[in-house]
């Protein structure tokens, strides 16, 4: 009989990461760098809790994330809790209870960490780092047209090239749906063929609805022209004012945005579960995963809102590297006004906490690229 070996301290649970230097700072400052646009716009900040009682944070719109929410029992009040897989339905409870009052339109942004029960392609998406805007109040072009805006202006600000917005409406390939009186599996098969983009078999189970269909699942792509092909359709009145919503989306993006890059897929409804008009996922390309999505929903009290949910550590991958400041190791005998004015211009120094035969040696080995000496710095070949 043999003992099994003591597990490695460093072993962490399956989708989990130690986030180490310098990519912990790059995140942080990244991170930053989006709550600045976002306050720069009126977006106040407010960080609610991680952990939150189940009862109430995976109700209303927390109800489409509560298969991804880890539970445990509180062990004073024996109620169950879980922990926040995604921070929206928490700034809708907060805007219906502890802001109730404030003045509408309500503008929270907000950052912090999640986690899934489940994770993804990579190993690090059980803890995910969120960051994000909503807007609650108004139901307008122009409210949806902000929060697309300001995802462009810090995305821009962080540097990450190539970007695209995809907008969907997801209300209309139902709503669609509702003028035929299909029978609950034809219905559900005919979902399944759209979320897949097979044509065949739209064409086959959608009776007198796959022309139509059909032509707004060639339509995706660009804005004009997915719009055009809306446009040119005989669609009943109650799809016809979603496709209206849609275009005046558009139009108010561009006003504002008139460089940005803009796709539509008219009938993409996946992954949108609680949402209830205009909807968006960025891109960049070379990117496989989506740097963020939002759109329009009900908050609490049923009260309109719209956001975007950007994830800055995928952000981080697509955009350019940032150089960290630059280290200077101090020796104990440098001036002390020295390293106060270093710091001021950016620099971070690195105090040595005696004295040190080969000053340059230990600046190297410390990773310090520059070395203080008397009242002035030099470079370390």
């Amino acid at each position: 009989m043999t003992d099994d070996p003591p597990p490695n301290p460093a072993l962490l649970p399956a989708g989990f990461v130690d986030l180490l230097p310098p990519d912990a700072e790059a995140e942080a400052a990244g991170m930053e760098a989006l709550m600045r646009v976002f306050a720069a716009h009126g977006y106040s900040r407010v960080k609610p809790p991680l952990l939150e009682f189940e009862d109430t944070l995976l109700s209303g719109s927390g109800a489409a994330v509560a298969e991804q929410a880890f539970r445990l029992m509180d062990p004073d009040t024996r109620r169950m809790m879980a922990l926040r897989p995604d921070i929206t339905p928490q700034i809708a409870r907060i805007a219906a209870t502890r802001l109730a009052d404030a003045p509408r339109p309500l503008r929270l942004s907000y950052a912090g960490l999640c986690v899934l029960a489940s994770g993804g392609a990579r190993e690090s998406d059980r803890q995910i780092s969120q960051a994000g805007i909503e807007l609650i109040g108004p139901d307008s072009p122009e409210a949806d047209a902000e929060i697309v805006a300001l995802g462009a202006e810090g995305l821009a600000a962080l540097g990450v090239p190539d970007v695209s917005f995809d907008l969907t409406m997801p209300p209309l390939a139902p709503a669609l749906m509702a003028e035929i009186d299909y029978v609950p599996d034809e219905r559900l098969a005919l979902m399944r063929a759209l979320d897949r983009k097979d044509a065949a078999a739209v064409a086959r189970l959608a009776g007198g609805l796959a022309p139509v269909l059909t032509e707004l699942l060639h339509a995706a792509g660009p804005a004009e022209r997915a719009l055009a092909v809306l446009a040119g359709l005989d669609l009943p009145p109650s799809v016809r004012v979603l496709s209206d919503r849609l275009a005046a989306t558009v139009a108010a993006i561009t006003a504002r945005v008139p460089d940005i890059r803009l796709t539509v897929d008219p009938i993409e409804f996946r992954g949108w579960q609680y949402h209830t008009g205009v909807c968006v996922t960025v891109y960049a390309r070379g990117q496989h995963q989506e740097l963020g999505r939002g759109g329009r929903y009900r908050s609490n009290d049923d009260e309109p809102a719209c956001g975007l949910t950007l994830r800055p550590e995928v952000l981080l991958r697509a955009a350019p590297v940032r150089a960290g400041r630059t280290r200077v190791f101090l020796p104990v005998d440098v001036y002390p006004e020295l390293g106060r004015r270093l710091r001021d211009d950016g620099y971070a120094t690195v105090d040595a906490l005696g004295p040190v035969t080969d000053p340059a040696a230990e600046a190297r080995r410390l990773g310090c690229a520059m070395l203080a000496r008397g009242d002035g710095i030099v470079a370390l070949d």
